[in-house]
């Protein structure tokens, strides 16, 4: 009953969609079957309609109609133009998570089950909330002691989980049409994409992951210039409450409040940056929503980034992917950019490197004919990942998710100064890197890795020969024997075969009935 709940949900979603010229402008040229058909009766439906607002407004009346797990599926989707698109996900960043604040009793409530304590305990005042978004909203409050100060109080919005979860089974079901009516898509692996969502949500919604990624990059920038995050308030905080310090300082995003505070637009610009790369590079984890209303300006110029929900991670081999191609596209070594694609995995092995390297140069090449400060590095990204695609390099989520942050973060440095040269500026820190991790010190880094690798498998090298043990007594009884399935296993197995072919007819008979409705209020 559940699994037709979904698709009587993900047909009310689409209806909403729908309505809003949503559908219509998406490109539908490679849809089959009935959902191609759904497709150009929207394209006449909106055609019909008075177009009173762009795209990214009605994405955003649609979004917001649907309800949190939507604006959620919105933000996540923004971090994939992969997936939907580049000019989609631009439509999504655009986003605004703004949401109806919910009573302040609601709150104490949150806050008393969570702690499990009185909030008059905890606080001696708690303030009326100052702003809301899908997942939680934020309460002032004043801490009493011989010490009293201001704090932040996030608050997980109530139901929040119960509604999400609700949802995710009816994004699974469009995954899963996905993958079946649009053969071009398989690629992107919409199910892993979707299962990729329901764990980041999961750790977003529990806000004391939140509160462990802010003392973690706390601890990596504690002795960095111009760049740091709150303090964390762990008594007070609690999978339903992160308790912060207070940040008194001028949003990214107030241009004119920045300046009446006598702030120098080339230098933050410049420190925003530096301090994005120091966290992905030297750190390899990084917040991984920079937008400007996410970043205070503090009166000595320090930049405090808030709202850790989501964040991003790097792996050795990613940083230095990262680092080599930068470096490669500034020397013009493209064959090198080309063999770093193919020594991490990334593209396979049945292609030609020097193809590959053609690809590359048809990407470089006119960089090196620009004026610096014209320059993208997010772009480069950008285009770097569609080529590749030509070359099957299968979706990589912590790359798009940090070239996504990195045009945002670009983004912002040019508003604040239009001038702004990304590759000068970067040059300290990816230089740095370079000859920390890719010179003689590299190789002696790489060596004691090695070595302390080779110690870890000699001490699993016992429990390793009983499992080879074992693996090959159990082949051998299959090649003698056959593969056995006991009873309830072939039962299960039959249970879930009749489950699907029952889903698959209800989810066409559903689609089937949504079109002859739209067909009647069209006609």
């Amino acid at each position: 009953m559940s699994t037709i709940g979904a698709y009587f949900r993900l047909a009310r979603a689409g209806w909403i969609m729908l309505r809003e010229g949503v559908v219509a402008a998406v490109p539908g040229e490679q849809l089959i079957g009935l959902p191609k058909a759904g497709w150009r009766i929207a394209r006449l439906m909106t055609k019909r309609r008075a177009s009173q607002a762009d795209r990214s407004e009605r994405l955003s009346k649609a979004v917001v109609r649907l309800g949190p797990s939507y604006v959620k599926l919105g933000q996540f989707l923004a971090t994939r133009p992969d997936v939907v698109g580049a000019e989609v996900a631009l439509d999504l960043a655009n986003l605004q998570d703004r949401m109806e604040k919910f009573p302040k009793e609601q709150a104490i409530r949150q806050i008393e089950e969570s702690l499990g304590r009185p909030v008059d305990d905890l606080f001696a005042k708690l303030g009326e909330p100052v702003a809301a978004a899908s997942i939680a909203q934020v309460h002032p409050a004043i801490i009493a002691g011989d010490a009293a100060h201001k704090v932040a109080v996030k608050v997980i919005r109530p139901g929040v989980r119960r509604a999400f979860f609700r949802d995710l089974e009816s994004y699974f079901v469009a995954a899963r049409l996905q993958e079946r009516f649009i053969p071009a898509t398989r690629r992107l692996r919409p199910i892993e994409v979707t299962e990729t969502l329901a764990q980041v949500t999961k750790i977003e919604m529990d806000l004391r992951l939140e509160a462990a990624a802010l003392s973690e990059i706390g601890e990596n920038t504690k002795d960095d210039p111009g760049f740091r995050v709150p303090r964390v308030d762990w008594e007070r905080t609690g999978r339903d409450v992160l308790t912060l310090e207070w940040i008194d300082g001028v949003k990214l995003s107030d241009l004119e409040g920045l300046r009446a505070a006598g702030h120098d637009f080339k230098l933050l610009a410049a420190n925003l940056v530096q301090s994005f790369l120091r966290h992905t590079l030297r750190d390899g984890f990084f917040h991984a929503d920079m937008h400007p209303g996410n970043l205070f300006v503090e009166p000595d110029g320090t930049i405090v980034g808030v709202d850790f929900g989501i964040t991003g991670r790097l792996g050795k081999k990613e940083r230095r992917f990262l680092a080599e191609i930068l470096y490669g596209f500034i020397t013009r070594d493209y064959r090198r950019v080309a063999e770093v694609h193919f020594e991490a995995g990334y593209v396979p092995p049945v292609h030609d490197i020097a193809s590959f390297s053609q690809a590359i140069r048809a990407i470089g090449e006119p960089i090196h004919g620009q004026p610096a400060e014209t320059i993208s590095m997010a772009r480069l990204l950008t285009l770097l990942f569609e080529v590749t695609e030509l070359f099957d390099m299968h979706t990589r989520p912590e790359l798009v998710l940090l070239q996504k942050t990195m045009v945002v973060v670009e983004g912002v440095a040019r508003t604040l100064d239009p001038a702004f040269n990304m590759w000068q500026t970067s040059e300290p820190v990816v230089g740095d890197w370079i000859a920390a991790n890719l010179g003689p010190r590299g190789m002696l880094i790489d060596a004691r890795d090695g070595v302390n690798a080779l110690m870890s498998l000699a001490r699993q090298a016992p429990d390793l020969a009983k499992r080879t043990e074992k693996l090959t007594r159990e082949i051998d009884d299959m090649a003698e024997f056959g593969v056995r399935l006991d009873e309830a296993t072939t039962r299960a197995i039959g249970r879930a075969e009749a489950r699907h072919t029952r889903s698959g007819r209800i989810a066409l008979w559903i689609i089937a009935v949504t079109l002859v409705f739209i067909a009647w209020r069209l006609f």
